[in-house]
């Protein structure tokens, strides 16, 4: 997009993703019951941008309006509206000319990044400057429609309210429901960490990394806010910015019918390779032993729908693996 030469004979030059051309194209959008998948699309197809996978979203937003803006800002105001309702993460990736709708939570690389391996220092900070104790959702004329609060987490920090107006055509159910989702979101302090650590290509923007440090009392999976790769010296760094996970507890998507598989089951993997992500196309590392394995994540319809975590020595386990490869 840009080059820039001096007299020293260097030339420096910056390059976009294909994402680019969402942020750099302004339209005015409007949308009646339509879910973010549609909007993504739709927004894709009008500036002629090949996509990839598109997850799935549920959420039927009633009403969508951005007048004069880009294409990123209305898909941004979807994914918002739709984790409102849903409680659960999407994010836009480019990969080799395509855009991709994906979820969060479905593409947890199983790289782990813990001192004395391949953590390199760490910054890491907790803020409850924003917290919500309460929500309450209210009617265009003021009328209060459904209100929650946090007794224990008020008597602590005292009570920081949250006022938001919902969409009219939501019933009762859908309301309740949201006035949860808003105070489970706002009630947990902001935390985030930046980390340099030895470098893995494949982690990047969107994704997420499990972090370990036993000095901070972490033991968990962070998402991927921003990645600078370098590469000098016959070495490659990365330095990350991180965001607390906090939907990998949402309700799952039921497993296969055949078996009731669930998080949280133990289970005697077959041994094999495993994937970086729900999605991807090729298995990483070496062919790994059988063992016993607990179920962290389901992402049901995906190539690879299980994610697995060792439970002991015996295997290595730590990534997305397919149907039928465990009993």
């Amino acid at each position: 997009m840009s080059q820039t030469q001096s007299n020293d004979k260097v030339l420096s030059f910056t390059a976009y993703d294909n994402g680019i051309y969402l942020a750099n194209n302004k339209d005015t959008f409007v949308y009646t019951n339509k879910t973010a998948s549609d909007i993504f699309r739709d927004c894709c197809t009008r500036f002629g941008i090949p996509t990839g996978e598109v997850a799935n979203c549920s959420y039927q937003i009633p009403e969508l309006t951005k007048v004069k803006t880009t294409a990123f800002d209305a898909i941004a105001d979807a994914l918002s509206l739709d984790f409102d309702a849903t409680g659960i993460r999407h994010y836009i990736s480019s990969d080799k000319g395509k855009l991709s709708l994906l979820t969060r939570r479905e593409n947890i690389l199983q790289w782990v990044i813990e001192p004395k391996k391949n953590l390199v220092s760490y910054s890491y900070a907790k803020s409850v400057k924003d917290i919500k104790t309460r929500v309450v959702l209210v009617s265009k004329e003021g009328t209060t429609l459904a209100e929650k609060s946090l007794p224990d987490l008020e008597r602590r920090l005292g009570t920081f309210q949250e006022i938001d107006q919902p969409d009219e055509s939501l019933s009762a159910a859908q309301i309740n429901s949201l006035v949860d989702s808003i105070l489970d979101e706002k009630s947990t302090p902001t935390r985030t960490l930046s980390v340099e650590a030895l470098g893995n290509a494949d982690v990047i923007s969107g994704l997420g990394v499990y972090i370990i440090i036993p000095e901070l009392n972490l033991s968990r999976t962070f998402y991927v806010d921003s990645d600078t790769h370098t590469f000098g010296d016959n070495t490659h760094t990365m330095s990350l910015k991180l965001n607390y996970a906090n939907d990998l507890n949402k309700p799952q998507i039921a497993a296969s019918a055949e078996k009731d598989y669930g998080v949280g089951t133990v289970v005697q993997f077959h041994g094999g390779r495993h994937y970086v992500a729900s999605t991807a196309s090729e298995p990483t590392g070496p062919q790994l032993a059988a063992g016993p394995a607990k179920i962290t994540l389901i992402a049901k319809g995906a190539k690879h729908p299980y994610h697995l975590i060792h439970t002991d020595n015996s295997t290595w386990v730590y990534g997305w693996v397919d149907e039928g490869t465990f009993d």
